[in-house]
């Protein structure tokens, strides 16, 4: 009977982490980049950020996802480290609020939530109700697990080996911690371990200071996951946070560890029933944290900075300063470092276009030198990029993120096509400029200047087209790739004018010209693909520039008939 027993908690216990895992991802499927843009947007000061924490928790069901968005944020700069330490706060407050709602017996309502699941998930074409569905099959799933396990501990309340084997480890409460810590960590989830411990508190099978240690080892193992994300970076400040985090949960078990006694006898008289009594110990054990050290933060984020002090920043141009290997757990995180990492990439871009003017028109070769350069952390950026977005798309992303992700790496590319043309074409047409000493009439000087400068001030159209995804931005976009191809005949016409005029310096430089136009235009052309993925997703693209076969063919009949009716007509006498 004990196998069976055993067997049994198991298997409810995968079937709760599995419900918990579909309330998460659908969470973040449909609302993801907007928490992390409501978590941004409330860290105005630690105690906005504490309730910002607190909500995005209940939502996503788990702290631990909270804490990687957050640590990524730290890590970027954007969120300074004590608003960051008050959301943990109120995240671990956040997942005791879940623990208290599935308290009460609420069995009867997972079939209405799997009936409303499914209906959404199968009939719906909106993306986000059917992510909205999945997590009403989650919570469902997770009410059924819990059902679960109250049924399968209820009859084996009577089997004295389970009872004796329960007893032997729960019977030191420091084991308890460390037990319930290690399989808090194992579980990615304190509030799987918490609900276990509720069930076995309810059949009687533990005592109520074993429950009460083992709660405070399930906090205390969430704090552990985190850390263990955050590790795989290099940067230090990603390893803060969940140090800082850590460090609270640690205290506050140490300071409440030698009363368990005293505490489980004071709630054993508010609330006799043992399941309902941890669940209030859980809740009340984070707001305790939550009040002492939401003050202190100030002094413990100087702590950590001493401790885990920033690296001294290497000049290496090829290293990516965004991509956040801790970020991945969260995709609408992990796109934004993405998407910065790329941004990174134009910023080079735009200064070696900027760079290459100069080494044109003034025949620079220390400058030509270091455009070569500056192409090859090109290249290796746009590797780190694709690299690191593909790690993000083995996992199911939605729609959304799934797009998102396709235009990172579609303008990664494009800039990484920009760079070869600077370096290959343009660099190898300004070893020529020097080596021939060729010199560029004064207008055509300025032509190249001016068409220089206007794809310049488009590739600063195209980062806010990239960021924003603007339609109106993207139109204008493309109506300036149109512009430019006149622009770019024009310019040539005039040219072809002056050789006509017999001008020793175009004559001279005639070769050069007209490649360094035909470059920029390409150049241009790259810049401006990232208009045409926000058009086509607005529904403002054709699919073709082609007319409809059927109307060619129309044209066509009726070009052939009037070509027969000529070729019959009779010859006039």
């Amino acid at each position: 009977m004990g196998a069976m027993v055993l067997l049994d908690m198991v298997g409810g216990v995968a079937l709760l982490l599995w419900g918990l895992h579909m309330v998460h991802s659908g969470v973040v499927r449909a609302f993801g980049s907007d928490l992390r843009r409501f978590l941004d947007a409330a860290l105005r000061n630690r105690f906005s950020a504490f309730l910002a924490g607190l909500c995005v928790t209940a939502l996503l069901q788990s702290s631990t996802a909270t804490g990687l968005m957050t640590a990524s944020l730290v890590t970027g700069g954007t969120v300074n480290l004590v608003p960051a330490l008050a959301i943990m706060l109120g995240a671990n407050v956040g997942t005791s609020l879940i623990v208290q709602a599935l308290s009460f017996n609420v069995s009867a309502v997972a079939p209405i939530l799997f009936l409303i699941g499914v209906t959404a998930f199968k009939r719906s074409k909106d993306t986000r109700t059917r992510d909205l569905g999945r997590v009403a099959i989650g919570i469902g799933l997770m009410v059924l697990a819990l059902h679960i396990l109250l049924d399968t501990l209820a009859p084996a309340e009577n089997a004295p080996a389970v009872r004796t084997l329960l007893g032997a480890i729960t019977n030191e409460p420091l084991l308890c911690v460390l037990m319930a810590a290690a399989l808090t960590w194992a579980a990615h989830s304190s509030v799987t371990v918490v609900l276990l411990v509720m069930s076995l508190a309810y059949s009687n099978f533990i005592t109520p200071v074993a429950a009460l240690a083992l709660i405070l080892g399930a906090n205390l193992g969430s704090a552990i996951n985190p850390l263990v994300e955050g590790s795989r970076s290099d940067n230090p400040a990603s390893r803060r946070l969940p140090i800082g985090n850590l460090l609270n949960r640690l205290l506050g078990c140490l300071l409440v560890l030698p009363l368990l006694h005293p505490i489980a006898a004071l709630l054993s008289e508010i609330e006799p029933n043992p399941s309902r009594m941890a669940a209030d110990f859980h809740t009340a054990f984070n707001l305790a944290l939550a009040v002492v050290f939401i003050l202190p933060l100030n002094g413990l984020a100087a702590l950590l900075t001493r401790l885990l002090p920033d690296h001294r920043k290497v000049d290496d141009p090829s290293a990516p300063l965004y991509l956040d290997a801790a970020a991945l757990a969260t995709p609408s995180v992990a796109l934004v470092c993405a998407a910065r990492e790329t941004l990174h990439i134009g910023d080079i871009i735009e200064t070696m276009l900027r760079q290459t003017r100069e080494a044109l028109l003034h025949d620079d070769r220390r400058l030509i030198a270091e455009i070569c350069r500056m192409d090859d952390a090109v290249d290796r950026l746009d590797e780190a990029v694709k690299l690191y977005v593909t790690k993000l798309t083995r996992e199911s992303l939605s729609e959304r993120d799934a797009h998102r992700a396709m235009e990172i790496i579609s303008f990664s590319i494009n800039l990484e096509h920009v760079g070869d043309i600077i370096d290959k074409n343009l660099m190898e047409l300004a070893t020529k400029k020097v080596k021939r000493q060729t010199v560029f009439s004064a207008e055509g000087a300025a032509e190249l200047q001016s068409f220089h400068d206007e794809v310049c001030d488009n590739l600063k159209v195209a980062f806010s087209v990239f960021m924003s995804g603007d339609v109106k931005l993207a139109r204008q976009l493309v109506t300036e790739k149109a512009a430019l191809r006149v622009a770019e005949f024009a310019a040539a016409e005039r040219h072809l004018a002056r050789l006509r005029d017999g001008r020793s310096e175009s004559i001279e430089s005639s070769s050069l010209h007209l490649d360094i136009l035909r470059d920029l235009k390409r150049i241009h052309s790259h810049i401006c693909s990232v208009a045409y993925s926000v058009l086509e997703h607005a529904g403002e693209l054709q699919h073709s520039r082609l007319k409809d076969v059927e109307q060619s063919a129309s044209f066509a009949a009726n070009d052939e008939s009037a070509a027969s009716a000529g070729r019959l007509e009779p010859r006039p006498s």
